[in-house]
């Protein structure tokens, strides 16, 4: 029996099929790769870090504009704010997909009822609470699953996904040479100021 935190863990699943497309922002660091996963670097997240040894993670959204809201306006509050040009010149996004299906938790919608719990106890928390939250993806983890689904906290329309490194392979995941965002561009900087002025958020140039 895998055990949550809450007892007895048997949550929905949700299968993500080959093919589908999932996109990444992260840091543009020397030899890192949009499908490599994050064995332990930075601090503590929602859903990482777990696990002896550590589990690494990737994490995706389901579109860019919840990639975006789900990093660089992470800590820009909903009431408006700004972020600098500069920060984000080191960042790129690009769209990965699997070659195989997925099985992933259901954190969301009728899998947070199956599990007893509200998107509050686990997807909308503060970081104060990572370290409760991160025993769900050891849970899922533990149930034999590639990772977890859940609607973006910061973009609520749209799925976040954390993907398991020791159960999805960096050749289960093929990136899309036909995308790329680069924010050290003019035109993709300017892009990602015109998707940011109707969220009360400026770019500084």
């Amino acid at each position: 029996m895998v055990v949550g935190p809450r007892g007895e863990f048997e949550p929905q699943i949700i299968t993500m099929p080959a093919g589908e497309h999932m996109y990444r922002l992260f840091g543009n660091a020397p030899g890192r790769r949009a499908n490599q996963f994050n064995p332990r670097m930075g601090s503590r997240t929602r859903f990482a870090f777990f696990g002896t040894p550590t589990v690494p993670v990737l994490y995706a959204a389901a579109t860019e504009e919840a990639a975006i809201c789900a990093t660089l306006l992470h800590d820009v509050p909903t009431a408006g704010g700004m972020i600098t040009a500069e920060s984000c010149r080191d960042k790129v996004m690009a769209r990965i997909s699997p070659t195989r299906e997925l099985r992933m938790a259901k954190f969301m919608g009728t899998g947070l009822r199956t599990l007893k719990i509200d998107a509050q106890d686990i997807t909308a928390t503060t970081a104060a609470r990572y370290g409760e939250t991160v025993r769900w993806a050891a849970a899922a983890h533990e149930a034999g699953l590639d990772g977890a689904v859940w609607m973006s906290h910061r973009c609520n329309t749209d799925r976040a996904y954390v993907l398991f490194g020791d159960r999805v392979d960096v050749a289960d995941l093929v990136v899309d040479s036909s995308y790329a965002r680069a924010f050290a561009l003019e035109p993709d900087l300017a892009w990602l100021t015109d998707l940011c002025v109707p969220l009360h958020v400026d770019v500084r140039w």
